[in-house]
């Protein structure tokens, strides 16, 4: 338990934050609402024909990359649980999680370099006799784009729950004899099934909101989404009626997923079990042997073949004349720069909300002021996914715009917008932490009369050091690879590696895109290695 001056502290510093965040969050809605009220024809411009095709788009391809991504990860991941021994399944797990990390510009240069006009696929086709191609632009290129992201989220995901099955059952499907459907329908698809709601609805909200595969991949007016569309409405066509018309459809879409998110889940029940680590048999015969190598063989080589594209294209980039431009080391320096402010920033955050919620807990049983602001706390944090970058960036646009100049502002802008976009995942890694840190140290403190510089320099920073740099390396790695608010207020004078990346992009200068694209990807790569090393090895920081 705290004393009086540290909870009194540690609230007040939960309401500052809380503050800040409903200030900044809540400016740039009431911003849309208020643009939305002084245009005359926002009524007629909601209902528009181009407005609701691409809703309609923005729906479609969610849907179809929720389908296609969670519909091949459910046999990936049942092939991973049931080949324990397969060579270099640990090293395969971990590839599963480095999309998670990458920049989607990075992906999205190494997709095209492997389904484009000219990439290995397409070569193949035309070798094969097929007179037309797979075009990567388009509904095609979002969706294998999209698949690429998520379709390894979603395995982790489903493996996780297999990975959870008690050793009983396994040790009593062995002992009847059961084949391999009847494990499936008993045992591996009630676990599956449990958390297969959230997990759709996860990559269906990651799909609705996604902006940098769309707009790379997109092709054109007939393959926009409503993100792409504020995007161009704001940069393009200087239309922030249209904007606010996308922006409020935007918010409307994920208010109502997070709603059905927060009513999905579930878990089936286990029964009874010794708690032992989960063991269970590979499944017998030639048949699921040569069905899970060769899922899992494919699955590996549409992973690893646009990541090791791009490595090959950036190695055979001219990095002499690359690194001898000074606009190169700009745009790394700015983007370590933002990057570093906004791991900060949120890091700051993501403690002061927690401390709050540590010291409103002793009054939680007792008063309904406590559980509010516990629960306001928690809710803070995925605001975020309420207001999606892009959302929130054009709101601060339209806000800024009559009184000075909003792209001077850049800098600001996205330094806290990175900051709010990281806060879910920093919050996810230091809460248990702190959680267990605090039960293992606070009587300890108390009875030695610890304190002040001291606590946090003997006692919180050895306890927490592993979880913060844990949640400094994923925030850090998000705020590199964003490219939603530095496109929307990206100029000259403010330019990041994924900004001068686009550049590079559409004016042509692949060979500048391929290096600039291996440098941005080994950064965010190192970081992911790192988080990835502290999750291993952290205490109930699990992502």
């Amino acid at each position: 338990m705290l004393g009086r001056r540290q909870t009194v502290t540690g609230i007040g510093a939960g309401i500052f934050v809380l503050c800040v965040m409903a200030g900044v969050i809540g400016a740039a809605v009431l911003a849309l609402m208020g643009a939305a009220a002084t245009f005359e024809t926002t009524g007629s411009a909601l209902f528009s024909s181009y407005i609701w095709k691409v809703t309609q788009f923005t729906l479609l391809q969610a849907c179809l990359s929720t389908v296609l991504s969670v519909g091949l990860a459910i046999p990936l991941a049942r092939a991973l649980a049931r080949r324990q021994s397969f060579p270099g399944r640990r090293w395969l797990v971990r590839l599963l999680a480095v999309p998670i990390g990458l920049p989607p510009i990075v992906a999205a240069l190494g997709i095209i370099e492997i389904w484009g006009r000219q990439g290995i696929i397409n070569s193949a086709l035309l070798s094969a006799g097929m007179s037309e191609p797979v075009s990567i632009y388009g509904l095609a290129g979002i969706l294998i784009a999209h698949v690429f992201f998520n379709m390894p989220l979603a395995t982790r995901l489903l493996l996780a729950q297999l990975d959870r099955v008690p050793p009983e059952y396994w040790r009593n499907a062995s002992q009847l004899g059961l084949g391999s459907w009847t494990v499936f329908r008993l045992i591996e698809w009630p676990f599956m099934r449990s958390n297969l709601a959230p997990v759709c609805g996860l990559i269906f909200m990651l799909c609705v909101t996604s902006f940098t595969l769309v707009l790379l991949l997109g092709g054109g007016p007939a393959a926009t989404t409503i993100e792409v569309a504020i995007y161009q409405a704001l940069r393009f066509d200087f239309d922030p009626q249209r904007a606010v018309a996308l922006a409020l459809i935007q918010l409307t879409l994920t208010s109502v997923l997070l709603a059905m998110l927060a009513l999905m889940g579930g878990s089936p029940s286990e029964g009874g079990t010794s708690g032992q680590a989960s063991q269970r048999f590979p499944a017998k015969g030639s048949a699921s042997l040569i069905t899970d190598f060769s899922l899992i063989c494919v699955s590996a080589l549409f992973l690893l073949s646009p990541l090791v594209s791009v490595a090959v294209s950036g190695l055979l980039a001219d990095f002499t004349q690359l690194l001898n431009e000074a606009i190169v080391w700009r745009a790394i320096a700015t983007s370590l720069a933002i990057a570093l402010a906004a791991a900060l920033i949120s890091i700051t955050m993501g403690l002061c909300l927690i401390r709050a919620r540590y010291a409103a807990l002793p009054f939680a049983s007792r008063h309904a002021w406590a559980r509010l602001f516990r629960f306001s706390t928690t809710g803070a944090s995925s605001l975020v996914l309420l207001v999606p970058p892009i959302v929130l960036g054009a709101g601060w646009f339209v806000l800024l715009r009559s009184h000075v100049d909003v792209f001077a502002m850049a800098p600001v802008i996205v330094i806290a917008v990175n900051a709010l976009m990281a806060l879910p995942f920093v919050m996810r890694v230091l809460e248990p932490a702190h959680t267990t840190h605090m039960a293992r140290t606070a009587k300890l403190v108390q009875s030695l009369g610890i304190a002040g510089i001291n606590r946090l320099v003997l006692v919180d920073w050895p306890g927490l050091r592993r979880s913060l740099l844990l949640a400094m390396a994923f925030a850090m790695a998000l705020s590199l690879g964003d490219l939603g608010a530095i496109a929307l207020f990206g100029s000259q004078d403010v330019i990041t590696l994924p900004y001068l990346l686009l550049q590079r992009m559409g004016s042509y200068r692949t060979s500048d895109a391929a290096g600039l694209a291996l440098l941005l990807g080994l950064v965010c790569l190192v970081l992911m290695i790192l988080a990835d090393r502290g999750r291993t090895n952290s205490h109930g920081s699990e992502l």
